[in-house]
């Protein structure tokens, strides 16, 4: 394990801590150090961005095994969040994310893998950058979908006070899972063309039949869901259960194959 990775890791482990407590702190009626919040979160993603690259690039191409890939997604996550966080009130999806930030880093400094290593040309490339960005966008859905619903839950049952007097509208989370869902789905299409039609021996890769067909049904599953709320209306619980479900077809299709290759049959 390169030293360099094991350093800018555990950098990035206490900064991520630290912005995940004091954004506790806040939520708890604490004093308002949003500024503070995000310079700890800037600080944890480009340490975290040094250990990620340390770790996936090696001497003869890239490592993609499952603690690899999943610290790159986590890092994919962070960003997106921490960006979006500068023109909407989103740090409380920083008590979600920022944990499991600190997870895929720690995995990935501690679980080696089997994994052979993986050249990348310009359409490869592509593909795994696009892949890698919708996995975090619909992941940020997902973890928005979770709020949504104890948003809903408490709405529901009158608990109208203290944590949910912090969140933002009903209206306004709503519309940005619309949000995310929209661009995790695109993104999705997209990752599908280029892992089709510009990538050679596609279908001969070991486990990509599974990791298709799980990814088809959740595309398709976004693809009903972004079309039922623009025709039909459909918003709240159903829209949070399509996409939880969606975001477990996805974790199924491409954790299922690759553990399977990496621990299973490795």
């Amino acid at each position: 394990m390169p030293e360099l990775s094991v350093t800018a890791g555990i950098f990035a482990v206490s900064f991520y801590g630290l912005a995940f407590a004091l954004q506790l702190q806040r939520l708890r009626g604490g004093r308002n150090a949003r500024s503070l919040v995000l310079s700890c979160g800037l600080v944890a993603v480009l340490a975290h961005a040094v250990s990620a690259w340390e770790i996936v690039r090696l001497p003869d191409g890239y490592h993609f095994g499952i603690t690899q890939i999943s610290t790159l997604i986590a890092l994919a996550i962070s960003v997106l969040v921490l960006g979006s966080s500068l023109r909407k009130p989103l740090e409380n999806l920083f008590l979600g994310l920022f944990p499991l930030a600190i997870a895929t880093i720690l995995l990935s400094l501690t679980i080696g893998s089997s994994f052979p290593t993986t050249t990348l040309g310009p359409a490869s490339g592509g593909h795994v950058l696009l892949s890698v960005l919708a996995y975090g966008f619909i992941s940020i859905a997902a973890l928005q979908a979770v709020f949504l619903s104890w948003q809903n839950y408490q709405l529901k049952h009158g608990h109208a006070g203290g944590l949910l007097a912090r969140m933002p509208p009903l209206q306004d989370m709503e519309a940005f899972l619309l949000e995310l869902l929209w661009a995790g789905e695109i993104l999705l299409s997209l990752a599908i063309v280029t892992g089709v039609f510009f990538i050679d021996d596609a279908w001969s890769m070991d486990g990509i039949i599974h990791k298709s067909f799980f990814t088809a049904l959740a595309w398709l599953l976004f693809a009903v869901l972004l079309w039922g709320h623009h025709r039909l209306g459909w918003r709240g619980t159903t829209m949070i259960r399509g996409t939880l479900t969606g975001f477990v077809l996805l974790v199924v299709g491409f954790y299922g194959s690759k553990f399977v290759l990496e621990y299973v049959l490795g």
